[in-house]
Parts: structure tokens; sequence; C-alpha cells
């Protein structure tokens, strides 16, 4: 989109949204061109407010609106990652290195029948799937592990008040460290 704002460090101003149905299970898009599986994310226009862009981003790219979903929860602060050097493209003005990206948990009130891929011209999607808390975090492409796990950790608290699922397991201990090093961060700032 041409609109889109990248700021004096070449981060372009992002949302990301985490739909939660009634089961506490997060939702999952499959992405048309790779076939990957990510959460609904999209770029901020120049003067648009979080709240604004995410509720156009979830109509534009599953098909809701404000009445099919109750926010939960926002990130305190944008939350960063950097494209590997593969992705940049080096001829675009202005130059874009990453993303900063304000994160939303909702919750589904409306049916699964209310999602759609129908409503933009090039639609982002082409299914959905219901998956448990982590699960994304081992789902989405590398260099977006850390933000989706600050995300999940930062907002999952307002649904698990007793205390986030446990991690899995099978996590390298590498992203556990990572991880780690992320919350005792996070939990330094407030």
């Amino acid at each position: 989109m041409s609109n889109d704002w990248i700021d004096a460090e070449g981060y372009r101003a992002n949302v990301g949204i985490i739909l939660m149905n009634s089961d506490k299970r997060l939702m999952l898009g499959r992405r048309i061109d790779s076939k990957g599986w990510q959460f609904p994310q999209g770029g901020m226009m120049q003067g648009e407010e979080p709240v604004e862009a995410m509720f156009r981003e979830l109509f534009e790219e599953i098909g809701l609106v404000e009445t099919d979903v109750e926010v939960l929860g926002v990130t305190g602060d944008w939350l960063r990652y950097e494209l590997p050097d593969k992705f940049i493209r080096r001829n675009s003005k202005p130059l874009c290195i990453g993303q900063k990206q304000h994160w939303f948990l909702l919750r589904l009130l409306s049916g699964n029948s209310a999602i759609r891929f129908d409503q933009c011209d090039e639609p982002e999607f082409d299914r959905v799937r219901w998956v448990d808390f982590w699960c994304p975090v081992n789902e989405i492409v590398y260099f977006k592990r850390r933000v989706y796990a600050r995300a999940l950790y930062e907002l999952g608290h307002s649904v698990h008040p007793e205390g986030l699922p446990e991690r899995p397991r099978s996590w390298p201990k590498s992203w556990i460290s990572a991880f780690d090093k992320d919350i005792f961060e996070l939990e330094d700032k407030s």
C-alpha cells in the first residue's frame, strides 16, 4: 500500500491481530502466496491510529467488523523485528528494514461463519485453523518468532490470569533463552 507509514529509522508501522475463540484457541490464517500460517496483520497509514488500522485490517483480511469482536488488550509499546537482508527491497524509498507493531488481542463474539476472505481485492488468506496458545510461535517465519512470543506473553495474562499455558518442551533451547531474556526485559519495564 503506497500510504504505508515508514518511520525515519526504516520501520514500517503495523498492527497485529490475535483472535481468540470461546475455547481460548487462537486463529491462524494460511497465506495464499506462501502457504505459511500467521496472525492477521497489516500496515498503518500515516495519521491512522493503531485501533483504526486494526479494525480496517480485521475487515480486509478476515471480513470481521467491530461488533464481531471484543478487544481484550493491546501491547503497551511497539514490538519490532528486522527483516533478514534477503527480504529488504533496497530499491524502495523510503527503505524498510523491518516492522514495528502494536498487537491487539480480540475475542471472537460471532461464529466462525463470520470469517470471510473476500472483503478486499487481493485476499491474504485462504483458510483458518484454531490452535493452542503457543503454537503460533512455532508456525511463524523465524524472524517474527520473538515478536509473536512477546505479544502472546504480554497479552495472554488478560485471558490467563492464573498463569500462561506452559511453553512447548519442543522449543529449541535458543528460543527459550531468547524468550526468557525478552520476558525478563518486559517485566523490568513494568
